[in-house]
């Protein structure tokens, strides 16, 4: 169960800040990792964050054991020696399991918390994951004086929580967002490959056999995508609590073409962004997550021709309704966000 409506906007300590009724808006292309353990990766931290929407340091996957304190230490530096107002300050932690967690989040709200705006949760199973993080970052932000709540990012990287993804997302009203984790969730399905995020060339559709085949003839075959469902699955519970849906990492960093069509997917599915392991991931999330400038542009007609979405009329030959009313706002938002932070896509848009 979750809270009462009556209770679901309370604080859940005393001195914590009031929950956000409606989500801060803002772009959020690309989520972009950061091993907060390496030095000269600090260094670069300032010149990157002016470049991305969202910087995440990464204190869990891929940094080693024996230097986990040492990511914690740097991500607080980090933070600390960046100026970068228009983008999203994340971290995120070790999973609840492990022995780390704690010291994470009490170390970092205590230290950054103020400049703190999600904390990524790993493996969420279910709400119960939730509950006990809300609560828990409550207490940090009334003992520290943070004055605006942390928010939470939930990982969907197991079967049981892809089973539980509608509680997950209306578990609290710390709630962001959620993103897709394959490699984790590969192998909790016990799913036969090896790949992070992308499709698999055995996966796929195989045409018809010809009415007069060969044994041996050669039929087309159409590799498919393994994570359609989960996205879609992950994408409505998401839009239907009002929160943001990531694609998560696509690991072949060399592979931009395979890179791009991830993220074009998941963006025309319904996906605020993704992940972005590398320098080249982030030019590649900008490109896919930034709505393309013909669209908006038809799209704003869209809104002049009818104000108030009511109705129906002609545009170029084509009927418009509520409906693309509608489809035609959600591109001019996102535009407008976009807009924001970069002025080349704020000219082109007109905006």
């Amino acid at each position: 169960m979750t809270r009462l409506p009556i209770d679901f906007y309370k604080p859940l300590a005393i001195g914590a800040p009031e929950p956000f009724r409606t989500l801060p808006v803002r772009p959020e292309r690309m989520i972009h990792f950061l091993p907060p353990h390496i030095e000269k990766i600090r260094a670069k931290a300032p010149a990157i964050a002016r470049d991305v929407d969202v910087l995440c340091g990464n204190l869990e996957d891929a940094i080693p054991v024996e230097s986990k304190e040492d990511a914690r230490n740097g991500f607080v530096e980090v933070v600390n020696n960046i100026d970068a107002d228009n983008t999203g300050i994340w971290v995120r932690v070790n999973a609840l399991n492990s022995p780390w967690f704690l010291d994470d989040v009490t170390e970092i709200v205590a230290a950054v918390g103020d400049r703190l705006d999600a904390i990524m949760i790993p493996k969420v199973e279910g709400a119960w994951d939730i509950h006990f993080a809300d609560q828990f970052l409550a207490q940090l932000e009334a003992r520290h004086g943070i004055g605006k709540p942390i928010l939470l990012h939930a990982l969907l990287e197991t079967a049981q929580g892809v089973n539980n993804v509608e509680a997950i997302a209306g578990a609290s009203p710390r709630m962001h967002g959620m993103s897709l984790g394959p490699a984790d969730l590969a192998a909790s399905r016990k799913m036969k490959t090896t790949r992070v995020g992308g499709g698999h060339p055995s996966y796929g559709v195989l045409a018809d056999p010809s009415d007069s085949s060969e044994v041996d003839e050669e039929r087309a075959f159409h590799q498919q995508d393994l994570w359609h469902y989960t996205l879609g699955k992950m994408v409505d519970a998401c839009a239907a609590h009002g929160l943001g849906a990531f694609y998560g990492p696509f690991g072949d960093i060399r592979d931009e073409a395979g890179c791009e069509a991830q993220f074009r997917n998941a963006f025309l599915m319904g996906c605020s962004g993704a992940w972005s392991l590398a320098p080249n991931q982030i030019a590649i999330a900008k490109r896919v997550f930034s709505p393309d400038v013909d669209e908006v542009l038809f799209a704003k007609r869209i809104l002049e021709l009818m104000p108030d979405g009511a109705g129906v009329a002609m545009l170029d030959g084509k009927m418009q309704d509520d409906a693309t009313w509608k489809q035609a706002k959600v591109m001019v938002d996102l535009a407008r966000l976009v807009a924001e932070k970069d002025a080349d896509l704020a000219e082109a848009y007109g905006l």
